[in-house]
């Protein structure tokens, strides 16, 4: 066997590799955790194609639901992992979203979307855009999943995520409301422990996102987007942790969403003495109930 096949070109600890080949390795891939009925939580679970094209597909999870005609609220879902790791299929999100469902009484779809760096950045993105159009076509009932079609409010419509996922739901609102998506009727985003980016790019990101406008990029910058104004949704909520790295980018996107002129009312939360995602990485922790708790407060105001 030739020596060069393991020879590596970039590696990126904990979250993947690069061989010469252009093989992309991942360090510790979760296994896909098995969808249905949760006995805990009265939520089911199961999953669908949103683009056969793409191969993107989407995990639904589903409250108890009180009468056919019973409408919940709908939560769009983009999980976080620097853009490279994670899926709605791992046990870590899959867990974290049914007890969201259940709190908020609320269905949730969670887009798997595309992973870089074997599909550089803005396909995250893209897909996830995609995946909002897709859903976009159950607002009158007539879509091919029968779950939105019968259950979900097109009335009202959140975009979530956390780190990465928090950035790109924040990318879907703006192409919403910049294009006049007509069918869902975003009332808000949920943005927890959000990512953007800093004053020096890293190396990695330049592996991942090749075409970056460094600087100049408004999905990594939205203080610099022209469309930042025009972000669908009348209220923002921004989640951020005391002992996150990542607090002050999360301060300074709401900082940059308040001068921009969008003008919708911005809310905060913050979790004392606890660090990056601490609720997916400490699920059990007292301090993710709160966490969950002020999502589904925001849900509910007015």
């Amino acid at each position: 066997m030739d020596s060069s096949t393991n020879e590596t070109t970039h590696e990126f600890p904990p979250y993947f590799k690069v061989y010469k080949d252009g093989r992309v390795e991942r360090y510790g891939v979760p296994d896909c955790f098995p969808t249905g009925l949760d006995p805990k939580t009265h939520v089911q679970s199961r999953d669908v194609v949103v683009s056969s094209e793409s191969g993107v597909s989407a995990r639904l999870f589903l409250p108890k639901i009180n009468g056919p005609d019973h409408k919940l609220p709908l939560i769009v879902h983009y999980h976080g992992g620097a853009f490279c790791v994670g899926s709605p299929f791992n046990k870590t999100f899959h867990n974290f979203l049914l007890s969201l469902a259940s709190a908020a009484r609320a269905v949730v779809i969670s887009v798997d979307y595309r992973l870089a760096p074997e599909h550089p950045l803005p396909t995250a993105h893209q897909d996830s855009w995609a995946a909002l159009q897709w859903i976009a076509t159950h607002s009158k009932g007539q879509g091919p999943d029968p779950w939105l079609n019968e259950h979900a409010d097109f009335g009202r419509v959140f975009l979530a995520g956390e780190s990465a996922g928090a950035n790109i739901a924040h990318y879907v609102a703006v192409q919403a409301g910049a294009s006049g998506l007509a069918g869902p009727n975003i009332l808000g985003l949920l943005l927890v422990h959000p990512f953007f980016g800093g004053k020096e790019s890293s190396k990695m990101y330049g592996v991942m996102y090749p075409t970056s406008a460094g600087l100049s990029d408004p999905i990594m910058y939205p203080e610099v987007d022209p469309k930042l104004p025009s972000m669908a949704g009348g209220k923002v909520l921004v989640c951020v942790a005391e002992k996150d790295s990542l607090r002050d980018i999360g301060l300074g996107y709401s900082e940059a969403l308040r001068k921009s002129g969008w003008g919708g009312t911005l809310c905060s939360y913050e979790t004392e003495g606890e660090g990056h995602g601490f609720f997916l990485l400490n699920p059990r922790s007292h301090k993710v109930e709160p966490l969950i708790q002020a999502m589904v407060d925001f849900i509910n105001l007015d």
